[in-house]
């Protein structure tokens, strides 16, 4: 059987990509913030394991995560959880510098360090659902820009790294998706939302599945998707 643990398994490409990998008869083990979220997780993905572990707080992973029983066997660590806050330099806090840096990169890293040693032995798969902010960065998304820049680089070192282990490792730059994390961009952006505009979460699903699929003869290490339209 092969096992997933995919961090944003409660909405968006997250909750796609698990419900496309119970169906298949895969296991999943989804990463919850705290017991609540983790409860309503369970409902929405029935099949699912679900741990909790609080991405906003990395320090605290490996406390939270030794309190839970973990699989035995990690075939990929997925992560798509990602928080966003757009402002001008001039006018961002360090509190949304931090927030954003935590769990969008330091708690990947840590996540990822705590089941290196998992991962080793399965000769895993790690998968980073970074954004195109991770290739570019525009005016009002430098913090979120920046910590999916550094996204990128924590992938390439880490695929250098594990390379010796078996782990593959990659990055997938989606553009702008239909989600909630979108909706909540396009507020801020002061702008309306037309899921139709915009990648569907079921296509970058889809490519995330495409890489973990691939036969060990072979190694997505990028991977970049565009709207069609």
């Amino acid at each position: 059987m092969t096992t997933h643990l995919v961090t944003g398994a409660g909405s968006g490409i997250g909750a796609v990509l698990s419900r496309r990998l119970l169906a298949r008869g895969d296991d999943v083990v989804a990463l919850a913030r705290d017991a609540g979220r983790a409860r309503t997780i369970a409902e929405e993905l029935p099949g699912a394991t679900v741990l909790v572990g609080d991405l906003a707080q990395p320090g605290r992973l490996s406390w939270a995560l030794s309190k839970q029983q973990l699989p035995q066997r990690i075939d990929s660590l997925v992560h798509v959880a990602g928080v966003v806050d757009l402002g001008d330099v001039g006018d961002l806090p360090p509190a949304i510098w931090e927030q954003q840096l935590a769990v969008n990169l330091i708690a990947p890293a840590e996540l990822t360090r705590l089941l290196l040693p998992v991962l080793r032995v399965s000769q895993g798969h790690v998968v980073f659902v970074n954004s195109g902010a991770g290739l570019r960065a525009s005016p009002g998304w430098s913090a979120y820009a920046a910590s999916k820049h550094g996204l990128r680089a924590l992938a390439d070192a880490l695929r250098a790294e594990e390379a010796q282990h078996g782990v593959r490792v990659t990055s997938v730059f989606p553009g702008r998706t239909a989600t909630p994390m979108q909706q909540r961009v396009r507020q801020q952006e002061g702008q309306d939302y037309d899921a139709g505009e915009f990648i569907t979460p079921d296509a970058v699903a889809t490519t995330i599945l495409t890489a973990l699929d691939l036969p060990r003869d072979a190694h997505l290490t990028e991977l970049t998707i565009r709207p069609g339209r």
